[in-house]
């Protein structure tokens, strides 16, 4: 590992533990030629994801945007974010545990919508309006019987 202050590959780990996350782990590292400490972080690497959206493109999964669409659906609704965290969270633990380099963003929106569903009904639907396009009034009452009847 090269020093970030003299670029020496002469330095070594001098103290080493799990980071806070648990998925990663901190090294504190000593430069041997100029004496200055530094820290680093290593964390296992991942097969990159791919989402297929509905025009066919591709593009790199992206966390921030399952989060950023979770939170449209929640705003002014009693749902912590620890609660947003840990269900996209969930999500993405799902995502990854098909081990496939591709996925549909369908997929993935229906994965989002059925962790809404048992969250909070009203965020519920706000996603689900907006991931199915309601176009009118009557396509978002027939989504909101075929919740009360479960």
């Amino acid at each position: 590992m090269k020093c970030p202050f003299c670029s020496s590959e002469n330095t070594r780990v001098i103290d080493s533990r799990p980071a806070d996350d648990n998925s990663s782990i901190r090294r504190r590292r000593l430069c041997d030629d100029c004496g200055k400490r530094f820290t680093t972080y290593e964390k296992v690497e991942t097969i990159p994801l791919i989402v297929i959206k509905k025009d066919n493109t591709r593009e790199q999964y992206d966390r921030s945007k399952i989060e950023s669409g979770v939170l449209r659906a929640c705003h002014k609704r009693p749902i912590s974010a620890a609660q947003i965290n840990q269900l996209v969270d969930e999500v993405e633990t799902e995502i990854f545990n098909r081990e496939d380099k591709e996925v549909s963003s369908s997929v993935i929106g229906e994965i989002v919508m059925d962790k809404l569903k048992d969250l909070e009904a009203v965020a519920y639907v706000r996603f689900a309006s907006v991931y199915r396009e309601f176009k009118d009034v009557d396509t978002f009452m027939s989504e909101l019987k075929k919740m009360l009847n479960k």
